[in-house]
């Protein structure tokens, strides 16, 4: 009942979509929303994942508002409105040009679509990219999958400008040597993608650093508590333990951090959805069918991303988290190489699928391993002991055995 309840509104909005495109489109338009759909949610699992991470940093009013206004967004923001606005920027064209093309002429909108691709992929590339790479560089993260190759890379933090500065050699590389005749179209999309990142982050993580939100934590927590409790058992009784894997720092935000963190997201979800919107016209160049078909699928995402944070699947499955991340590092390459060479989707799919599906299987071995012990020892070192069993101790107890 629980899953119905996060699940429902998807179900219900796939059937009128569905339903929609057969009725005032043809059946074939049913068809190619469903395939769409399929395609979007299997292109986006790690998306969810990461979604997972954040919005369990905010309280239940934000993450109810991620899966209404957010879907909206989504759909018509993300999907409809923002690919028009690229092809404007990029084809130096009025929007109500644009649109008029995506209506009227919609072979011409697609071809001016894929015209725009060296930014868009040079943009949600170094957006998602340096997502990778703040994760690696993570000083505060303990749990660990590939130990030899986090450990190294975590002490490495300690200075804040690394991830930038890699960033910033990583767009300078792709810019010169893999974009061909889009240098230019390349660097500026990337520059705007890695200050698009750093601006809305930076100030999220400021507006939390000064305990916005904070007044409001324990009601927050205890919400949040009481679901988990009945999803997955948990004993914690009190705000500062509602999971056991949460991280020892984890505040629900609201006001403007939680507002900065929602913003947040959304760029996620565009630099994931951009990709599936230009791949899309290979399959349909009715903006509308294709607009429902991903909408649908961003739909369950949103809802497989509430569903990880009720049920507290990130702190049973402790690698899932790594997974997505490295599927992330791996769509950011695949999407620079895609700017001068064709990536198939089923590519861009697996990669992130098979990282995800590795981190299961290593987040169900570690559990087995564990399943001897007292829960103490099983859950109380994945995240943090605060001070029972030694500092060195725990950070071993959670790698990986790779």
């Amino acid at each position: 009942m629980h899953a119905l309840r996060i699940f429902g509104w998807s179900l219900v909005i796939t059937a009128i979509g569905v339903a929609g495109a057969g009725v005032i489109g043809s059946p074939r338009d049913a068809a190619i929303v469903a395939i769409l759909a399929v395609l979007e949610i299997s292109l986006s699992f790690d998306n969810a994942v990461i979604n997972a991470t954040i919005l369990r940093r905010m309280n239940p009013f934000w993450q109810k508002l991620f899966l209404t206004l957010g879907v909206l967004i989504a759909v018509f923001g993300m999907r409809l409105l923002f690919p028009i606005i690229i092809v404007a920027l990029t084809a130096h064209l009025g929007p109500v040009k644009v649109f008029d093309l995506a209506l009227n002429d919609s072979a011409q909108y697609a071809e001016k679509l894929g015209d725009a691709h060296p930014a868009i992929a040079a943009f949600g590339g170094i957006f998602l990219f340096m997502l990778f790479l703040d994760f690696l560089f993570d000083t505060e993260r303990e749990v660990q999958w590939i130990k030899k190759l986090e450990e190294p890379l975590r002490r490495a933090g300690q200075l804040d400008v690394i991830p930038t500065v890699i960033g910033l050699i990583a767009l300078l590389v792709v810019g010169e040597a893999f974009s061909g005749d889009h240098t230019q179209q390349v660097l500026t999309a990337g520059v705007a993608g890695l200050a698009t990142y750093l601006g809305v982050r930076g100030l999220g993580e400021f507006f939390e650093a000064r305990g916005v939100g904070a007044e409001e934590d324990d009601d927050s927590a205890d919400a949040d508590d009481s679901a988990d409790a009945e999803a997955a058992g948990d004993s914690g009784k009190s705000a500062g333990t509602p999971r056991s894997s949460g991280p020892p720092k984890l505040v629900l935000a609201t006001g403007k951090a939680a507002a900065f963190l929602f913003l947040y997201l959304e760029v996620i979800d565009a630099s994931f959805s951009f990709d599936g919107v230009v791949g899309a016209f290979a399959i349909s160049q009715n903006i509308f069918v294709i607009a429902t078909g991903l909408g649908i699928g961003a739909m369950y995402i949103r809802s497989l991303t509430v569903y990880l944070v009720r049920r507290g699947t990130l702190s049973e499955y402790i690698y899932l988290e790594h997974g997505a991340h490295y599927g992330i590092g791996a769509l950011a390459i695949i999407l620079a190489i895609s700017i001068e060479t064709e990536v198939p989707e089923i590519v861009t799919g697996l990669v992130g699928v098979a990282f995800i599906g590795l981190a299961l299987v290593s987040s169900i071995l570690h559990r087995r391993q564990h399943a001897g012990s007292d829960s103490d020892d099983s859950a109380g070192p994945v995240r943090s002991d605060e001070g029972e069993g030694g500092q060195g101790q725990p950070r071993e107890a959670v790698s990986a055995p790779l």
